[in-house]
């Protein structure tokens, strides 16, 4: 039970996911990183609860609520997960189906044509995605949605690490019961305040099967554009869904 509770592992989720000041580790070991992962779908819950925060204040201009949530986003995780996106896009923009040159790409610090367009794009679908759940008073979304996407990395961590590094410590160890336990508690909350977000699992699961069938395995890159993929994935479900819900019912 001490890898459940140990107060180290939900410290040290939060600083590797966010910007926020925590109380320092003074005896770290590298597999306390790979157990960590349990808790990053509290750090999720974190991270949504704060996009409330501008998101409910400023509900009367949906536009700058909007603006802000997004830099309040990118801020607070640091753009971990952004970098990650970038690097994926670069590298397979570039490796032309290639392993090894996809690999040496993610391992380039420079950013390419690809890497670029893939964070305009991201940001600016996250941005009109955001803009209407607030308009629509999406607020149980907005919460759940960083939580389920960081959740994904239980399945996506399972797959073979294709290169030493982050993907490789986060296999180290698992936690499927921890994992297990965070998808209940989702699927439960979403299907009593977002019901579309059940969808969340299938998220998680396509994704996997793609990096799989695509890469033959995972990389800390991956886990970081999984991670902003699955956001964006479950924001237009949050809005489209009950729009088809609504049409379907007319």
């Amino acid at each position: 039970m001490r890898s459940i509770f140990d107060w180290r592992l939900p410290v040290l989720a939060i600083q590797f996911l966010t910007r926020l000041p925590t109380p320092q580790i003074q005896h770290f070991e590298p597999s306390l990183l790979a157990k960590s992962v349990g808790w990053f779908p509290m750090v999720g819950l974190i991270v949504g609860g704060l996009l409330l925060i501008p998101a409910y204040g400023l509900q009367q201009e949906p536009w700058l609520a909007a603006v802000l949530s997004l830099l309040l986003w990118v801020w607070v995780t640091g753009g971990l997960h952004l970098d990650g996106l970038a690097d994926m896009a670069d590298g397979l923009g570039a490796s032309h189906r290639d392993p090894a040159r996809f690999l040496a790409v993610l391992k380039d610090p420079h950013l390419g044509s690809f890497g670029v367009l893939s964070l305009i794009m991201q940001t600016i679908l996250k941005l009109i995605l955001l803009m209407l759940c607030i308009r629509s008073h999406a607020w149980w979304a907005i919460l759940l949605i960083p939580a389920w996407a960081r959740s994904g990395v239980y399945s996506w961590q399972t797959l073979p690490a294709l290169a030493p590094g982050m993907a490789e410590q986060f296999g180290w160890k698992k936690t499927p019961y921890l994992g297990w336990s965070w998808w209940l508690c989702l699927l439960g909350l979403s299907v009593w305040l977002s019901p579309w977000l059940v969808l969340g699992l299938a998220v998680i699961v396509v994704y996997r099967s793609w990096l799989k069938h695509k890469l033959g395995g995972v990389t800390g890159d991956c886990l970081g554009a999984g991670i902003e993929m699955s956001e964006s994935a479950l924001l237009i479900c949050a809005i489209v869904g009950p729009i088809i819900a609504h049409t379907i019912a007319n």
